[in-house]
């Protein structure tokens, strides 16, 4: 499912974080490999892939001067991190030769009431495609059925892997051939097209217990792991040698990459200070590498000892901020 397998390694190469982060999105596997709409990277029709090369000149040019990019993700609120991602992906079918962007976020309405909106179409030479994009992490319940997606939960416990499979096949996937669809088609043109998904993102396995892959899972997915606060020192004494760092939410995407990061002692102070009703947070071991830099090797969601009871929507705190992004 990867046109690129080629340049897998790019995206630890550059030093953009928004360009590294684009870098990710289309290098990136998908998390699931069977699913019951049809799966396609979104770049598939696109001339890069019979000339890789030049997807990897693109993203260089980038990274020495990202001005493009910075100035088409600041025309609109990426605050949520679907958003950005949504962006990012805009971004790379605007530039792929080969491939058209008819619409992005089109709203399908009937009066005045909104049933949705199609998240991409796009054409290339194999048609015109209507392709749903999803963000997604999910933490895998102990000693459960890990093949059963409803066992998949967000790091807020609200969201879950069976449910947003469930909304995209019934709702988001569907909406397109729709007679209200039809309509708004009709008016760009478009008489037919093929509706697929793309889901992106990390699996996270518990440290203890143990948590079988969700069925359909794709053989190179992301993955990490998580564990309850109380267990830390247990865990954290177990893994090889490395600095921890907190990652912000809007920095989850690509392998982190830090000049300067937290000491033992600051992240430690952190640790302690975590007020009981945080929310999950994602951190990443990083070691140093010989030009200087940090770069991530693994990450790790740390939840609260009573997750997954612990909802996203309850009264989060935070006793020191996370760090900000790297300049």
């Amino acid at each position: 499912m990867n046109p690129f397998p080629t340049l897998t390694a790019l995206p630890r190469q550059l030093r953009t974080p928004a360009v590294r982060d684009l870098a990710w999105i289309i290098l990136s596997p998908p998390m699931l490999a069977v699913t019951a709409w049809p799966q396609r990277h979104p770049l598939s029709g696109s001339d890069w892939v019979q000339s890789p090369q030049a997807l990897e000149d693109f993203l260089q040019r980038l990274d020495r001067d990202s001005s493009t990019l910075d100035e088409w993700l600041s025309r609109s609120s990426i605050r949520r991190l679907g958003l950005y991602y949504e962006r990012l992906w805009q971004f790379a079918i605007q530039h792929a030769p080969g491939v058209e962007m008819i619409a992005a976020n089109l709203p399908i309405r009937i009066g005045g009431h909104t049933l949705g909106e199609l998240d991409m179409l796009l054409q290339d030479n194999d048609g015109v495609h209507h392709v749903e994009l999803a963000i997604k992490f999910y933490l895998g319940l102990q000693a459960t059925d890990g093949k059963d997606p409803a066992n998949w939960l967000g790091p807020g416990s609200l969201d879950r892997l069976d449910l947003k499979l469930a909304h995209l096949t019934q709702h988001q996937l569907p909406i397109s051939a729709c007679e209200q669809s039809r309509e708004a088609l009709a008016a760009l043109g478009i008489a037919s097209l093929n509706a697929e998904l793309w889901l992106g993102g990390y699996l996270f396995y518990p440290w203890q217990g143990a948590a079988p892959s969700p069925q359909g899972v794709h053989d190179d997915h992301l993955r990490g792991l998580w564990v309850h606060r109380k267990d830390w020192p247990a865990f954290a004494c177990q893994r090889p040698a490395g600095r921890w760092h907190v990652l912000p939410r809007h920095a989850w995407l690509a392998p982190a990459r830090y000049e300067h990061i937290w000491s033992d002692d600051e992240f430690q102070l952190w640790r302690r200070q975590l007020d009981p009703k945080t929310q999950a947070q994602l951190l990443v071991r990083l070691m140093q590498s010989p030009e200087g830099y940090w770069e991530e090797i693994e990450r790790v969601f740390l939840v609260p000892d009573l997750w997954p009871a612990v909802a996203e929507n309850s009264d989060v705190r935070y006793s020191i901020a996370p760090p900000a992004p790297p300049a």
